[in-house]
């Protein structure tokens, strides 16, 4: 629990609020209600191990910001998440009611663990230690298997270790969805571009077939784009880009945005993940996912 005053409530509750929600009790030292409502909200803060901070706002003190949250009543509680104000109630409630309030808003302790783990793994993967990071993205994934974020990390790390038939059991659970979350959709790309070489024997001699091909006509976009699946198989994402970019500056709409939406997928696999800031700054962009952000945007919008 912290007490906020106007200098120091946008660093502690509107920032503070952009990744852990933020529960603001207004109350004033006369107020009777506000005195049994504070300590049961400061033992629900502990009780929730950081699913939500707790700040307190005297009312009479800091008019200001009462009077921008239209508080007429105390005590009043105001719960932010991302900068806004999303629900609030008023009136001492009983402790099942404000837990009760809490759970339709707060991620569970199972979310909010895995969420921890992840970044966990993300760290040992930056420091190269692969089987540490590989064992984190598993736990993440079974302590909530509706992480996306960490089952996209597991799938592609086990991807590039080549281990396929196990990324394809950890795809399993979401591949329903996948058509609808971007990510997701990129790793089923990336698998299918995988699973399109499982007859090639000689990748070199393949790769130069196709590029025969192409060179006899510069609109053979079958061509194009299994070269450029081949070579996105084989990790040669830059190439296998400039590929799909061809097919784009010829015919945008080529086979239900087929080429788009792969090239998108390309973006989503090698973006790394974003470098830890300072509080209010943006982390610098990947050099490549950068340029060829704006190289799609150019062909697209042209």
């Amino acid at each position: 629990m912290i007490n906020v005053t106007v200098a120091n409530f946008e660093a502690e509750v509107i920032q503070a609020s952009q990744h852990t929600p933020v529960l603001v009790d207004f109350w004033a030292p006369w107020c009777g209600p506000c005195k049994v409502i504070g300590p049961l909200l400061e033992k629900l803060e502990v009780d929730y191990a950081g699913r939500f901070k707790l700040v307190k706002i005297d009312s009479d003190q800091e008019q200001q910001l009462a009077a921008a949250f239209g508080i007429r009543s105390i005590p009043t509680c105001v719960l932010l998440m991302n900068g806004q104000p999303v629900d609030g109630f008023m009136g001492a409630l009983p402790e099942g009611q404000i837990k009760a309030f809490l759970d339709k808003h707060l991620p569970s302790a199972e979310e909010v663990e895995a969420e921890e783990v992840e970044a966990e793994a993300l760290d040992a993967l930056a420091e190269g230690d692969i089987e540490g990071a590989l064992e984190k993205l598993q736990q993440a994934v079974q302590t909530d298997p509706n992480n996306d974020d960490a089952r996209f990390d597991l799938v592609k790390l086990l991807l590039e270790l080549g281990q396929d038939d196990d990324a394809k059991v950890a795809f399993a659970p979401v591949i329903a969805k996948a058509a609808g979350v971007r990510r997701l959709d990129s790793l089923q790309r990336w698998m299918a571009a995988r699973d399109a070489q499982a007859s090639v024997t000689d990748p070199e001699a393949r790769a130069a077939e196709l590029q025969t091909a192409i060179a006899a006509n510069k609109r053979d976009f079958d061509s194009r784009f299994a070269l450029a699946q081949l070579l996105m198989a084989y990790g040669q994402w830059v190439p296998a880009m400039d590929e799909l970019l061809e097919i784009l500056m010829r015919d945008k709409a080529w086979s239900e945005d087929l080429a788009r939406k792969t090239f998108i997928a390309i973006l989503d696999i090698i973006e790394p993940p974003k470098p830890k800031v300072a509080e209010g700054q943006v982390p610098p962009e990947d050099p490549t996912v950068a340029t060829y952000r704006r190289r799609l945007s150019s062909v697209v919008l042209s």
